[in-house]
């Protein structure tokens, strides 16, 4: 009898605790400066839901990029152009394939300006002082410089003040440190910014600005990361990308 009920004893033990819920984790997510406050609600979301933490640092792809590459422990990587995360699955640092989780949309915002879209753009083909993300280090930056190009601009006749990110694009933007800039649409609409006028610059003026995640070596080997990966992809996640002014890769 007292064998039986030991043994009934160390089996109940044992489900208790197989069933006690799993320790939270925490995921270190680095995160392109134009997707950061989405990314946040997105945190925040999962965050409530499975009880880890999620850490964003934020900063320009190209700037994340290196810092990966030189060891940075982060489990997750969502950059602004979809080449940097397909190049670290190439390099052996990621623990799957990348995937597109959004398409950006830039804008020439000029916050002290007024007029609809036509007579916003006229302004940016008289502009002498504007604004841009760093071509080198952030797709947005690029993607501004393709349009100058398009639009026979040359960039020797302005004064540009460049941003190191597209976060701090904004802000010289907004400051009114600069006639205007191109800007991420998301950050607008996040913002709810309604001064000036804008111009949704048309996706024929530079190459889409398709945006990728990768799960780095570092993530593949916890649940809670891979967790988060698979949640930017749900229904949920994508309609809080979309209604941050995203579109949606297929």
């Amino acid at each position: 009898m007292r064998r039986r009920a030991t043994l009934l004893l160390f089996c109940l033990v044992a489900t208790l605790v197989d069933s006690r819920p799993a320790p939270a984790e925490e995921i270190r997510v680095a995160v392109a400066a134009n997707f950061e406050p989405t990314a946040r609600a997105l945190a925040d979301a999962f965050e409530a839901r499975s009880g880890h933490r999620v850490v964003l640092s934020s900063a320009s792809s190209g700037s994340l990029y290196a810092q990966i590459r030189n060891g940075a422990p982060f489990d997750l990587f969502l950059s602004a152009d979809a080449d940097r995360p397909r190049r670290l699955t190439r390099e052996g640092a990621a623990a799957g394939k990348a995937r597109l989780y959004a398409i950006g949309r830039l804008v020439w915002w000029a916050p002290r300006q007024r007029g609809d879209a036509a007579r916003c753009r006229r302004r940016l083909l008289r502009a002498k002082r504007l604004a841009m993300a760093n071509p080198q280090t952030a797709p947005y930056g690029l993607a501004a410089a393709q349009t100058l190009k398009k639009l026979a601009i040359n960039p020797a006749y302005l004064k540009i003040v460049t941003g190191e990110n597209i976060g701090q694009t904004y802000a010289y933007v907004a400051s009114g440190a600069v006639e205007g800039g191109f800007v991420a649409a998301s950050q607008l609409v996040r913002s709810h910014e309604s001064r000036g006028c804008r111009w949704p610059v048309p996706a024929s003026l530079h190459p889409p600005l398709e945006q990728g995640a990768v799960l780095l070596r570092r993530g593949g080997g916890k649940p809670a990361a891979r967790a988060f990966f698979r949640y930017l992809f749900s229904a949920e996640a994508r309609q809080l990308i979309r209604d941050s002014g995203y579109e949606l890769p297929p």
